[in-house]
């Protein structure tokens, strides 16, 4: 990391809540979704990330809606999530709760319309006919040239304007790799006088951390998909988790089973892992990095929701796993050891089984998951598992020995904290 860029100190132990504004309310506005916000702070979420709330292209828009990600202005609202005042109004109520709300921004590239292309056509890519032009086959977008310095200082006084005219609390950059890292440099070195704020990067590329704070965990989540289909083993999942902890120091890494682009195009959680979408989710939310949650989980959704049509979420009065991730959010927040401890792995027999000790100071936390389809028995033997446990879920009181064995059922998850 950067030494002259800090994470901010709110967003350490934070968890993300992806905002789907389209999707979230039958009316699909920025006040209808306003109203969830009292629910989503008692369920312990820290960070509001919305999608891109920017008006989408008519040309070359996919499907009724079109793309989130094929903007025609960076300083619009979207009129279909409603006016400034409606956003400025949903940002207040997170506030007010000491909730942060951070913004995604396509720096990349833009819709097949907008509204630099009349005056600034140098400002984009372009073939040798003078044609815009894209070069990862998105049909619906046009790149934007990064070699043009007027376009970049455009681009970085644009998501001034966010910070400056409604108060957002950061970013997360899609697709950041695709970007100089330069410009990224760039814009953050030009928010050190501001107030603070997360940076977010949708990539894996480890050179990033030297201007984001936080960055996808793609590579263990293809390798837990790989294991869901029994194509790879937990062994698999502790090398990727090594890798990661060979980043720079400070470096978070994002966790989920689910988000935007999963959920639509790969599926939702339980078509990918089945009976361990449960015991993924607490594995993101107890091993060190930073847990993502999308729209609808807590229901839980159970539908792939439609990118480029109108497909609402269907809410109902108390989503079944609220209690759940309130748990899960409440236990990063009680013990520090979640989120700055050391961990040590637990051997296992089983190769479908994790089981792994989060400590720090006085804290011990076991977490032992069943990521399989099988019914398994495990024992681990560690000094530290010693003393009163209460399992998190249950409250139940257990006294370990440093010997504990467990008997555990597909979707089976048990978190035990020294009492």
């Amino acid at each position: 990391m950067d030494a002259k860029f800090k994470t901010a100190d709110w967003a350490m132990g934070a968890s993300i809540y992806e905002v789907n504004i389209r999707q979230y309310t039958i009316e699909g506005t920025f006040k209808a979704f306003e109203s969830h916000i009292p629910r989503l702070k008692d369920m312990g979420v820290d960070i509001l990330w919305l999608m891109p709330i920017t008006p989408i292209s008519q040309v070359g828009m996919k499907g009724s809606l079109g793309s989130y990600y094929a903007c025609s202005s960076y300083t619009k609202i979207n009129p279909a999530f409603g006016k400034e005042a409606d956003l400025i109004s949903l940002i207040q109520k997170a506030h007010s709760l000491d909730m942060k709300v951070i913004i995604d921004w396509v720096a990349n590239h833009t819709g097949r319309h907008h509204e630099w292309m009349e005056h600034h056509p140098d400002w984009f890519s372009q073939d040798a006919e003078g044609n815009f032009t894209e070069r990862n086959g998105w049909e619906d977008v046009v790149d934007l040239n990064f070699q043009n310095t007027a376009m970049r200082a455009a681009l970085q006084q644009a998501m001034h304007y966010w910070v400056n005219q409604f108060d957002i609390d950061g970013f997360r950059c899609d697709m950041a790799h695709l970007v100089p890292l330069d410009f990224w440099k760039a814009v953050r070195t030009s928010f050190q006088d501001a107030k603070p704020l997360f940076w977010l990067a949708e990539c894996e590329v480890k050179e990033y951390h030297e201007v984001f704070d936080a960055t996808y965990a793609w590579h263990w989540m293809h390798v837990s998909e790989k294991l869901a289909r029994g194509e790879a083993g937990v062994h698999d999942i502790y090398n990727v988790l090594h890798d990661y902890a060979q980043y720079p120091a400070g470096a978070i890494k994002l966790l989920y089973t689910s988000n935007h682009d999963e959920n639509s195009w790969n599926g939702t959680e339980y078509e990918k892992y089945g009976p361990a979408a449960k015991p993924w989710a607490v594995f993101a939310n107890t091993w060190k990095g930073m847990p993502l949650m999308y729209s609808g989980q807590e229901l839980p959704n159970t539908k792939r929701l439609q990118f480029f049509d109108k497909d609402p979420i269907h809410w109902n009065s108390t989503p079944a796993l609220h209690d759940f991730y309130k748990t899960l959010f409440q236990l990063r927040k009680d013990y520090s050891s979640i989120v700055y401890g050391d961990t040590f792995i637990l051997p296992s027999s089983d190769h479908n089984v994790m089981a792994y000790i989060r400590h720090h100071q006085d804290q011990v936390v076991l977490v032992v998951l069943n990521v399989s389809k099988e019914h398994v028995t495990i024992q681990c033997n560690h000094d530290l598992l010693k003393g009163h446990f209460k399992q998190v879920f249950s409250g139940m009181q257990y006294p370990f020995d440093g010997y504990v064995s467990f008997e555990l059922m597909p979707g089976d998850y048990f978190v035990y904290i020294k009492s």
